[in-house]
This record gives structure tokens, C-alpha cells and sequence, in this order.
């Protein structure tokens, strides 16, 4: 495992890690987590990645008796949650948003569910046009002398309003994000490779990206069609149903079953290509993984010895394959 710098932070994150989304609370309890997590952190994984909304508290819950059963030093991991939506089902307006009630609740709550005394990385979950900028800054610039958080960082955010929160944080001498925390996978690319460019040098912007095998796309697992055993088929997840069985997502899947032939001339799979693939973006501070097996977590580290492979003619084979895409359909 190699570790990389959380962009101008002197913190490094490993630079593969593991989330919960999905997996922690709806299909993996205590046990299955123990397992998969000391899998990922033998193998070096550093950062665990969570939310409130994750199962409405119950990733927390799980990864956090997760955590108390495997007994790591706190010093030897990182460990975040992500803040907006709320942790029950329909919320009261004082129970979601990015306004300093609901910011500063949802952490102390974050960390009773996570058994832990301060959160490594705190992200904003979504931009909140509701609450004026300077109070999202000022509220995690607190928590963070509050000593409840050490990073704070948005996921989804624009360009834009990056740029905002950090001009904010000057004009009132507190704490800019360290980190972003947006989808990047080998169909979700503009963000990270266009709209952010200038972000990395400007104000040294880290990156904790999710979803590196496009919802399971990227495994080649679909291209004979859905399986039963998959998150499609989760109570909650008929979008990502419909999405798949779009025109969108039908270029995707038969891409992915052209791009499972690259990973075959390299001898390994098209899950370990693709996360291998993000890697190879020096932008990328930690590539996020999941899985809801501990073999799945074990394939999974195995990308990394994939990214020597990743030569120019590779890279280039497979530009050439999602470039070959319907008039009118653009990478986002």
C-alpha cells in the first residue's frame, strides 16, 4: 500500500479505503464488517469511510462496533461522516441542512453511533443553498477548534462553491476544506479531470473518491444481465434499476464488457483495471472501495498491483473504447 498526501494537508491517506455505503446496516451486520475492515486495514487501508445517512445511522452503528471489537490504536486510522440529510426518516427542518444546529448535533451524534471522540474527516454531503456560506464555514471551523474534527471537506460541491467556502474562510480568517469527495470512475470524469483542474494547484484541494466501479458496472457482473444477489435488487435502489436498464446505461454495460477484454490481455479482472484506472490520476488523494464480502475486499487490494501495468498504450486502449460513444451522450 502506498499512502498519498490529503492534498495540501500534511495528513496521508492510504491510497485505497473503505466505505460502508450500501453495504454497512443493509446488507452486512457487526461480524461480516469486523471481517472485511481487518482485511483492508492488513492490507494497509488507513481511511474508513461513513454518513449519517448511511442506512439512517446504522452504517455508523455498525462500524462503529465494528471498531470496538477490532480495538486499533485511534492514532492508526482515519474515519469520517458526512453531514445534511439526517439520520431518521422524515426529519424535522432543524434535523438536516448544513445550518450550525444540525452540523453541530450531527457530529456528536456521529461520534456516539462511531464509539470514537472526534471525527478525522467531516464533509458537507451536499451544498445547502439555504444556509449563507460563512455559517457552514464558521460552524466547521469550530468543530474543528472544538477539537470534535480535525479536516472538514464537502462532497458534490462545484467548482464554484468551493471556491466560495474558500474565499469565506479568508475574508474571515477561518478554516478552508481540505477535501472534496466526488464520484470518479472511467464514465464520471469531468469534475475531477476538468471542473476541479485548477483547484489542486490553487488551493491544494485532496480528493476521497467514491464509486470507482460505477455502481458495480465496472466489475463486468452485468454484462449477462442483473443478477438476484446485487444492490439493484435492495429495497430503495429501483433508480439505479431504471438506470441500468436505460439507454445510458446500456452503452455502459456493453462498454464494460469491452473493457473486461483489456483487463483479460493484462491478466487480471475488470474491478481491479478500474480501480487501478483512478489510481493512475495523481489527483486522486484515496480511491474509496466497498464490498459486502471479505473476498471482494481481498480483489479489491489487488488493484493495486495492477497500476505499473497501466502503460500509455494501455491507457490509450482504453480512452479509445469510451470515446466510441452515442452522438449527444457526454462523460459528466
Amino acid at each position: 500500500m502506498q499512502y498519498r498526501r490529503l492534498g495540501k494537508s500534511g495528513i496521508r491517506v492510504s491510497e485505497l479505503s473503505f466505505g460502508a455505503w450500501v453495504t454497512f446496516g443493509n446488507q452486512i451486520e457487526v461480524t461480516q464488517a469486523v471481517d472485511m475492515m481487518k482485511t483492508a486495514y492488513d492490507a494497509g487501508v488507513n481511511f474508513f469511510d461513513n454518513a449519517e445517512i448511511y442506512g439512517r445511522g446504522k452504517a455508523e452503528l455498525v462500524m462503529g462496533e465494528a471498531l470496538k471489537k477490532l480495538g486499533w490504536r485511534r492514532d492508526s486510522f482515519l474515519i469520517s461522516s458526512k453531514v445534511l440529510w439526517g439520520s431518521i426518516r422524515n426529519p424535522k427542518p432543524t434535523q438536516y441542512g448544513l445550518h450550525r444546529k444540525h452540523v453541530f448535533e450531527a457530529c456528536d451524534q456521529a461520534l456516539e453511533r462511531l464509539g470514537v471522540e472526534y471525527l478525522d474527516l467531516y464533509l458537507c454531503h451536499r451544498p445547502d443553498p439555504q444556509v449563507p456560506m460563512e455559517e457552514i464555514v464558521r460552524a466547521m471551523t469550530d468543530l474543528i477548534h472544538m477539537g470534535k474534527v480535525f479536516y472538514w471537506g464537502t462532497s458534490e460541491w462545484s467548482a464554484q462553491q468551493i471556491m466560495e467556502a474558500h474565499s469565506v474562510a479568508r475574508q474571515y480568517n477561518l478554516i478552508p476544506a481540505t477535501l472534496e469527495q466526488p464520484e470518479y470512475n472511467m464514465f464520471q470524469r469531468r469534475r475531477i479531470e476538468v471542473e476541479y483542474a485548477r483547484l489542486y494547484e490553487t488551493i491544494g484541494l485532496g480528493t476521497t473518491t467514491w464509486s470507482p466501479l460505477a455502481s458495480g458496472i465496472l466489475t463486468g457482473k452485468y454484462n449477462a444481465g442483473i443478477p438476484r444477489d446485487t444492490r439493484v435488487n435492495l429495497k430503495g435502489y429501483g433508480w439505479l434499476k431504471e438506470f441500468f436498464e436505460s439507454e445510458e446505461g446500456k452503452w455502459r454495460i456493453e462498454k464494460a464488457s469491452e473493457l473486461s477484454k483489456v483487463a483479460e490481455d493484462l491478466g487480471t479482472s475488470l474491478a481491479k483495471l478500474s480501480l487501478a484506472w483512478c489510481l493512475k490520476n495523481p489527483n486522486v488523494s484515496t480511491v474509496i472501495t466497498g464490498a459486502s464480502r471479505v473476498e471482494q475486499v481481498e480483489e479489491n487490494m489487488g488493484a493495486l498491483e495492477i497500476v505499473p501495468q497501466l502503460t500509455d498504450d494501455v491507457m490509450q486502449a482504453i480512452e479509445k473504447i469510451l470515446d466510441n460513444k452515442p452522438e449527444g451522450m457526454e462523460f459528466q
